[in-house]
């Protein structure tokens, strides 16, 4: 093969990969001012609000009652947010366990192995899809991913 069809095919596939990446944030939400579906930072309280009750609730549940039957078969707000006055919303969050932030969470698999597992395969790109966002990825450290609820050893990782 030459050199030019070689570069030719990388060059295609950075522009396909591109253009996917640029697709992101998704418009998940309500209409806005401007007839447009909003993405997760445009959307106010309210409509957060609303759009975690209809969607992220009803992930949480399955996710989560799939893993612990008869502990969530109901997820609330609770499950992955604090109580806390003034910061009851704010994520990532010490209300919840904090990963050692250990590469390819390592001590978590060996320990949790099975709830890990299903937390990566299923709860991590159903929520980011229902977000609107990008399931986190290593080479661009971003996106949504483990520690866009939990906090790392030392506090917040990768700029969550």
């Amino acid at each position: 093969m030459s050199c030019r069809r070689l570069l030719f095919k990388f060059g295609i596939i950075a522009l396909v990969l591109m253009v996917l990446w640029g697709c992101y944030p998704k418009h998940i939400g309500p209409a806005g001012p401007d007839g447009d579906r909003l993405t997760w930072s445009e959307m106010n309280l309210e409509q957060r609000k609303e759009h975690m009750a209809t969607f992220i609730l009803p992930i949480a549940t399955t996710v989560f009652g799939a893993m612990r039957p008869g502990r969530f078969d109901q997820a609330d707000c609770g499950l992955c947010h604090s109580e806390v006055p003034g910061k009851a919303f704010d994520m990532p969050t010490d209300h919840l366990p904090r990963l050692s932030g250990k590469l390819l969470l390592g001590p978590e698999f060996e320990k949790y192995p099975d709830a890990v597992r299903i937390k990566l395969d299923r709860l991590v790109p159903e929520m980011a899809g229902a977000l609107g966002m990008r399931k986190f990825s290593l080479i661009t450290r971003s996106g949504f991913g483990c520690y866009s609820c939990h906090l790392g050893p030392d506090g917040p990782v990768f700029g969550n």
